[in-house]
């Protein structure tokens, strides 16, 4: 006789607020919700403002993937200025962003992600102990030098943007300094410090080698190898993770979406990154079913909110016609999140460094994802991996910078009408700014951030969102202890401060959730 239980799992570990809801049948999760309970309407607070003041204001929707917004509400007043950005002026934003990338990967993967790992749920795992060893929050070993070393190599950005986070360092036409050559030199250590600490420690070799990781085949070789990949973070997340199961879970629908990121300089020895439409991007733009990868076009998203705490406008929305008007009276059950929910040509799709990967058609996770299908394993490896496709173009582009004497930055008109959009790959995945400039003014403004695709509700079709699809099947053995949640759900790297759209509510917050 089947045995139902409603689960109700508030998730910490997280970026912000985040509550999960879940049906359990026979121990499996049969239907899920995600909800982000907090409203904060940054795109509101925007309009009627200068245009410049989205580059000191959107920052600071996020104190972790505050360079990528800073980035994306650059590059949508560069489209609507007409202006070129300079070379030098590409590779410093370039080098910025991806500084907060490899620091963002780590301290999600052994801060957030892997103490699950510790979890008691697991004690009967034979690595287990060595599990806590490295991973118990505050004393693991992996956690301590984490802390350390993400803290030393976020520098890059306070050295050449003036401070981290919230930093406010591009304009439309590139940035606001010139590096001095010892800041570049300085910042060039860093990066061979943290690399240094990285191929040691997480990898357990060199970048080279493991670039020769390509297929099932080659990660099983590089896995028996030697003590130093086995004993590796690398090494040991993925014996952990298979002993445990997270290559059998958090499947999802299976598509991905990724806007493009890192805009090549015109004269560079970096080339672009692979896919069917790379242009001058090191991370290329498309959208994807499975590993079959199509061209990119951002006329094809758009947000629903039947499912959200907005006013409905029937059906989805471009962003540039989206509208954020709260609406949270809870007498309608249907409503459970204040995140919208983005598609991409009508179908939910997840982002983040898997599907970077499968888009710029890297040979082991599309291999992986080919063969095995997509996995919370397989998502939180991608993350690990990132690292090695940005610190080589990294360090070529302080390079360049130090032997070029080129502008880092292009006059240009004053900005007084227009639109644009602004897209990029925050840590997380998909970042979009679509702004609309009248007379001087800010006068429409609108965000979707790669935790509002990933945790989306449900659509006007009821279609769920990435993360509730994956949940779908996962085995809970203890509902006191839904340690298995937390690997699916923390395998996207959730953000809710920036995926939500604060609310002056007259009822508490135990109240609300009693509606959801």
């Amino acid at each position: 006789m089947s045995k139902d239980i409603r689960l109700h799992v508030p998730l910490n570990r997280v970026e912000g607020d985040l509550d999960i809801k879940v049906d359990l049948r026979d121990g499996r999760v049969a239907d899920a919700w995600s909800s982000g309970t907090m409203y904060r309407g940054f795109e509101n607070i925007l309009v009627g403002r200068a245009p410049l003041d989205g580059l000191v204001i959107s920052p600071r929707i996020c104190g972790i993937c505050t360079t990528a917004h800073l980035t994306v509400a650059a590059r949508a007043l560069d489209k609507i200025a007409g202006t070129t950005v300079p070379d030098n002026a590409r590779r410093l934003r370039n080098v910025t962003l991806m500084a907060e990338h490899i620091q963002s990967d780590i301290r999600h993967a052994f801060l957030l992600f892997a103490p699950d790992f510790a979890n008691p749920a697991h004690a009967s795992q034979a690595l287990h102990a060595e599990a806590v060893r490295r991973y118990e929050p505050f004393k693991g070993r992996a956690a301590i030098e984490t802390i350390k070393e993400t803290k030393r190599v976020i520098e890059i950005i306070g050295i050449l943007g003036g401070q981290w986070p919230h930093s406010s360092f591009m304009v439309p036409g590139g940035v606001v300094g010139v590096p001095a050559t010892s800041d570049l030199l300085q910042c060039r250590q860093i990066l061979a410090l943290y690399r240094q600490w990285y191929e040691q420690r997480v990898l357990g070799c060199r970048i080279e080698r493991w670039q020769a990781v390509h297929n099932l085949e080659t990660l099983e070789a590089w896995l028996d190898e030697c003590d130093s990949h086995r004993a590796s973070e690398l090494g040991f997340f993925l014996r952990f993770g298979r002993a445990v199961g997270l290559d059998t879970v958090g499947r999802g629908h299976g598509n991905y979406v990724c806007f493009g990121s890192l805009e090549l300089p015109e004269e560079t020895s970096v080339r672009p990154g692979g896919g069917p439409a790379a242009g001058n991007l090191l991370q290329p733009a498309g959208f994807a079913r499975g590993t079959v990868v199509e061209s990119f076009d951002q006329a094809k998203i758009s947000e629903h909110v039947a499912h959200s705490w907005f006013r409905d406008y029937g059906g989805g929305r471009h962003p540039s016609a989206g509208e954020t008007n709260p609406y949270a009276t809870g007498s309608e059950s249907h409503r459970y999140s204040w995140a919208k929910a983005p598609r991409y040509d009508g179908a939910p799709a997840e982002t983040g460094p898997l599907a970077e990967m499968i888009i710029a058609g890297h040979p082991l996770i599309s291999d992986w994802v080919g063969r095995l299908g997509p996995s919370a394993l397989v998502r939180e490896l991608a993350r690990l991996i990132r690292p090695t496709t940005l610190m080589p173009a990294m360090d070529t582009w302080i390079a360049e910078m130090l032997s070029s004497d080129g502008e880092y930055y292009r006059r240009h008109e004053e900005i007084e009408h227009g639109e644009g959009c602004g897209l990029g790959e925050a840590a997380r995945g998909a970042l979009g700014h679509w702004v609309t400039i009248r007379d001087g003014k800010i006068d429409h403004y609108q965000i979707i951030t790669p935790t509002a695709w990933n945790g989306s509700p449900r659509d006007s079709n009821g279609i769920r969102g990435p993360w509730e699809e994956a949940l779908i099947g996962t085995p809970v053995r203890d509902p006191e202890n839904p340690v298995e949640l937390g690997h699916v759900v923390r395998s996207f790297d959730p953000c809710l401060v920036c995926t939500v759209h604060t609310v002056s509510c007259r009822r508490d917050a135990a109240q609300l959730l009693a509606r959801i």
